[in-house]
Order: C-alpha cells, then sequence, then structure tokens
C-alpha cells in the first residue's frame, strides 16, 4: 500500500514538473496578447500610415450598378484619383474608432477637403474611423491627410483618362514607383473589385516617408488584367 501510494505520488510530481514550461509558455502569451491589447485603439500608437487613393470612375460605376444615391463625386465634375482616407496601421492590423464617441468635427474642415475628399459623409466617416486613431486633433489629421496627398504624383497618364483603359496592377504600381522617386513595390499596392481598378495603396512612415508594408501588399489585387473606366466627362 505504501510502494501503491509512492508511486501515485511520484507520478504526479512528474506530472506537475512536466507541466511547468507549458504553463510558463501560457503564462508568456497571456502577457503578451495583454500588451497588444493594451495598444489596441490607442489614440496616436501605430506604426505607419496607409494614404488610400481610389479611382473615382469605378467607384461612381459601382455606385451606378448597385442603384444607390448619387454621389457628389458622381455628379459633373470629372474626378480621377481622390483620397479615400489616410488610415493608422500596425505592422499587422490596425486601429478603428480609437474614440467613441469622436470628437465634434469642425464643419469648416469639412468643406476645405472637399477638392480632395468629394463626399462629406466620406469626411466624416473617416475621421471617427480612421482620424481619432492618429493621435492629432481634426484640424492637424486633414492637414496631414493633405500634405500627405501633396506628398505624392499622380502618373501623367491618368490625370486625363478619357477612354476605358486595361491595365495589370503591376503596371499601375509601376507607373506611381516611375512617378515618385523614393517609393518601392515594397511600399505601394493596387486593390480591385471584380474587374475594375479599385485603389491605389501608399504606405508612409508618420513622417510621410515612404515605407515597406508586407501585410498590405499581400492584401493586393491578384488579377491579371483590371479595367479603368474613363474620367467622368471625358
Amino acid at each position: 500500500m505504501f510502494h501503491s501510494r509512492l508511486h501515485s505520488f511520484s507520478r504526479l510530481m512528474i506530472s506537475l514538473i512536466l507541466a511547468l514550461p507549458l504553463a510558463a509558455g501560457l503564462v508568456g502569451l497571456a502577457g503578451s496578447a495583454t500588451a497588444q491589447d493594451r495598444r489596441q485603439n490607442t489614440p496616436g500608437e501605430f506604426d505607419f500610415y496607409v494614404l488610400s487613393l481610389s479611382w473615382s470612375p469605378s467607384f461612381c460605376e459601382e455606385a451606378a450598378e448597385r442603384g444607390g444615391r448619387s454621389q457628389i463625386q458622381c455628379g459633373g465634375r470629372p474626378y480621377a484619383f481622390v483620397v479615400h482616407g489616410l488610415w493608422p496601421q500596425y505592422e499587422n492590423g490596425f486601429p478603428e474608432y480609437c474614440q467613441r464617441p469622436s470628437p465634434r468635427l469642425n464643419r469648416n474642415i469639412v468643406s476645405s477637403m472637399l477638392d480632395l475628399m468629394p463626399a462629406p459623409g466620406l469626411i466624416f466617416n473617416e475621421w471617427d474611423k480612421h482620424g481619432t486613431c492618429s493621435g492629432l486633433t481634426d484640424r492637424n489629421y486633414f492637414e496631414t491627410i493633405r500634405k500627405a496627398r501633396a506628398a505624392i504624383k499622380i502618373p501623367a497618364e491618368y490625370l486625363d483618362l478619357s477612354q476605358a483603359k486595361t491595365v495589370a496592377p503591376a503596371e499601375v504600381e509601376e507607373a506611381f514607383i516611375k512617378a515618385n522617386p523614393g517609393l518601392s513595390n515594397a511600399a505601394v499596392s493596387v486593390t480591385c473589385n471584380r474587374t475594375r481598378l479599385s485603389e491605389v495603396r501608399i504606405c508612409l512612415s508618420k513622417d510621410l516617408q515612404f515605407r515597406a508594408c508586407e501585410e498590405i501588399d499581400r492584401r493586393a489585387c491578384r488579377r491579371d488584367q483590371l479595367t479603368m473606366p474613363p474620367i467622368r466627362g471625358g
């Protein structure tokens, strides 16, 4: 009986000893997860920006197909690439809606941004979802959007596109790289919606310098060919 109890006790101790490294590992994982959670959605704590430039003619064709109400940017004025947003990013994932409720956005700022982002609803949404994560005031955030957009030169062939154009995503990337010294394939990606070019996304450091972004590149369009609808009125 004594030997049986001693054997059972020994097995229990061995099991506990073997479990210690696993338990330590789980504590380590929990600690790292907690650290990441503390950072998640904390205003101003992120790694880089993504400047998203939307090809407006694609957006307008898709909006018409959905039968939605007419958008301001889909009226008579011709728009080419417009700013969709400037998005704070982590190396993996991104923050969003970092202040609820978000600070009230000044309507004068909205009016001042319509030349780059021709839809008031978009401007309000971008502030609520992304701007509140920047750690900047509303005025400084939209000034940063304007600076980021000013730092990007749109390739000449896309400024006045009067007829539909068939392109490869890599071709669009190369055109932007050629027009913007210092930009590399690792810092730009093209997205698509079905057969149309949707957006060009460019990764920028917090001081608006080009920088690589592997995760954004992994989400790029994988189609061989895309259509760029012509600019309205073209």
